[in-house]
């Protein structure tokens, strides 16, 4: 059951269009995109990405996700470094 779970996590993850900030920032990630997904997924359960994006924030090359969870207000910026697939910010953000 863990298998599928992780798989269908994955599969999904797959799925986000990540926008490039600059051209060529994707060939320069370590983490794929659809890792980077996984990982911000499970920093909010229960949510769907509404964006994703490569950027430079304060010198670091970052996947940048914005989640929405059904039922509640704003949406939580995640940002996953994208050279060591560690979550290096949450943010709430109000509508």
């Amino acid at each position: 059951m863990l298998a599928l779970t992780l798989g269908s996590t994955v599969a999904s993850a797959q799925a986000v269009t990540v926008k490039e900030e600059k051209a060529g920032m994707l060939k320069s990630a370590k983490i794929t995109p659809a890792a980077a997904t996984a990982t911000a997924l499970a920093k909010v359960p229960g949510g769907t990405v509404q964006s994703a994006e490569i950027e430079k924030e304060d010198g670091k090359l970052v996947y940048s996700f914005d989640i929405k969870v059904a039922g509640k207000s704003g949406i939580e910026e995640v940002l996953v470094d994208a050279m060591t697939g560690a979550v290096v910010g949450v943010e709430h953000d109000d509508a």
